[in-house]
Formats: C-alpha cells, sequence, structure tokens
C-alpha cells in the first residue's frame, strides 16, 4: 500500500464531490482505470494521474453544466477520441462516452468505429476507498481491461501493476 500523498488527496476529495454532484443530478458514471483498481484493493496501488469516468454520451451538456457550477474547466486535449477532460486545479478528470445502440450494445464512439464494452461493465457496484465512495465498472469487466496489450510502454506497464492487483483479489 502506498501513502497517501497530496495529489493522490486532491484526487480523492475530487470524486467524492463529483459523485456527490452526480448522484443528486441522477447521472450515472462508472470509475474505471487505476482508481477503480484501488477501490476493489481497498488501498492506494500507485500514483494516479487522474481520474478515468465513464458517462453516457446523452447527458454530456447536464455534466458540463454540473461541472462549470463546481469551478472545473473543460480543457480537451489534442488526444482526445471517444471523451474529453476537465481540469480543477491540479486534478484532471477524463470523461469516456458511452452510447447503447439499437440491440443494447454499450460502445464508446471513436473516430475509427466503436470500442465496445462488456455487458458486465456497468452495474450498480459501489465501493469506498478512504472514506470515498463511488460507483465502479464491473471487477471482471475491468479485470478483462488490464489485460488488453497497449503500444504505449509506460501504460503498458500501469496495466501489468493493475493486473497483478485484481488477480490477487
Amino acid at each position: 500500500m502506498r501513502a497517501v500523498d497530496e495529489r493522490a488527496s486532491r484526487q480523492l476529495a475530487a470524486l467524492a464531490r463529483v459523485n456527490d454532484t452526480f448522484h443528486r443530478a441522477g447521472i450515472a458514471y462508472w470509475l474505471f482505470g487505476g482508481w477503480a483498481v484501488d477501490f476493489y484493493a481497498g488501498s492506494l496501488t500507485r500514483a494516479h494521474d487522474d481520474l478515468d469516468i465513464a458517462v453516457w454520451l446523452a447527458d454530456l451538456p447536464r455534466i458540463d453544466a454540473l461541472l462549470a457550477a463546481e469551478g472545473w474547466q473543460h480543457v480537451p486535449s489534442e488526444d482526445d477520441d471517444g471523451g474529453t477532460g476537465y481540469e480543477q486545479g491540479e486534478v484532471r478528470l477524463e470523461l469516456t462516452f458511452l452510447v447503447r445502440d439499437r440491440n443494447s450494445s454499450v460502445f464508446t464512439p471513436l473516430r475509427s468505429g466503436r470500442a465496445a464494452w462488456s455487458p458486465d461493465a456497468f452495474g450498480d457496484e459501489v465501493r469506498e476507498l478512504l472514506g470515498v465512495r463511488s460507483r465502479v465498472v464491473g471487477l471482471a469487466a475491468l479485470t478483462r481491461g488490464k489485460t488488453t496489450a497497449r503500444d504505449d510502454p509506460e501504460e503498458a506497464a500501469k496495466d501489468r501493476a493493475d493486473f497483478g492487483v485484481l488477480s490477487g483479489l
């Protein structure tokens, strides 16, 4: 278990505020990525660059207004494809968009097509870490996602470490 540093504390506090804001507004979201691994592990396993959450694309106008009211700035990056980013101080929140097709399959719309999500990714699982509660993607889907090879060596190393944590649960 890593010590909770100032950056992690800021990220967790931001996630708590986002959770409260979205919960009050009835907006569904799911934490995924490294922070979701930590919520399942019940401890901080590594440093994180940002908070990754999946949201329904149809909710984006409401999300944008809610985040702006909470002091978040929309800060897209050149690499945005299937989502966008917001920042509040030194905390970055990455939104990944979800769409459901007429067959009820969930995917993220990308320039090159669709990135499919597993049917077991989006349930009602809520986890708590250091007093912060968050809705998280399903454990099986998260674990499978950490086995997908990525070209970036740094991202691949994070995925291997995350998979190791998830495999030990």
